[in-house]
């Protein structure tokens, strides 16, 4: 089986002290940083851009894997590559041509996925899993941090990984929202190769050795998901 990788979902980082907590968070050992890439339009907020992506890439060599909630998906994508994302996944709900989308990905230097709402079924994707590296199956719904789990997810998550094994795909399953140590082992069971943690890795107390609570949370995840 191939290696499960953690990435950190920079969204749940103290905006106050960005880089030093992404600091934090690669020196624990994530395998890359997750970014939730928010328009206020195909999701009711906003979060941040290709000037965030830009800004932190010089931190770091890791991957950057962006997820676009947004409304013109391939304005979004050029603009994140060229500021350094590695991995671009876009919603299929989101409208346009969905394949002719993950090509341009592809065409631009980074690895294409297609990433599904908790409301959005398996046959929105089906037709275009030859032509990503990953899918996301999102735990919660897009647009906010710290979000409960959703149930549900767990059957979705074993029907993906059975259609992607049925079509002899490598494909990854990237699970987003609500992971912890406590749910990661049977998330990996179910079919998750990778995953997004956000509150689960960063702690914002002024109080709190960022560095030491970043390293014991990713040792935590990391013993669990094993």
């Amino acid at each position: 089986m191939s290696k499960r990788r953690l990435f950190a979902s920079v969204m749940a980082a103290d905006y106050t002290c960005f880089a030093e907590d992404v600091r934090a968070a690669v020196e624990a050992g994530v395998d890359g940083l997750h970014f939730d890439i928010m328009d206020g339009v195909f999701v009711p907020n906003i979060t941040f851009g290709r000037d965030l992506v830009a800004a932190m890439r010089p931190l770091t060599d890791l991957p950057f894997n962006a997820h676009l909630m947004v409304a013109k998906p391939d304005l979004i994508a050029e603009q994140v590559i060229e500021a350094g994302a590695n991995q671009v996944a876009i919603h299929p709900e989101a409208g346009g041509q969905l394949q002719r989308s993950l090509a341009r990905i592809r065409e631009l230097g980074a690895q294409p996925g297609v990433a599904l709402s908790p409301g959005v079924p398996l046959e929105m994707i089906e037709w275009v899993l030859d032509d990503v590296d990953y899918v996301v199956v999102m735990s919660v719904d897009p647009g906010f941090s710290g979000q409960t789990f959703i149930p549900s997810t767990k059957q979705k998550l074993q029907k993906m990984a059975e259609m992607i094994r049925q079509r002899g795909r490598d494909t990854r399953i990237l699970l987003d929202g609500g992971v912890s140590p406590d749910n990661i082992a049977e998330l990996a069971q179910l079919g998750a190769t990778d995953f997004v943690a956000g509150g689960a890795i960063f702690y914002n107390r002024p109080d709190m050795d960022r560095a030491k609570v970043a390293a014991e949370r990713v040792r935590q995840l990391r013993e669990a998901m094993s």
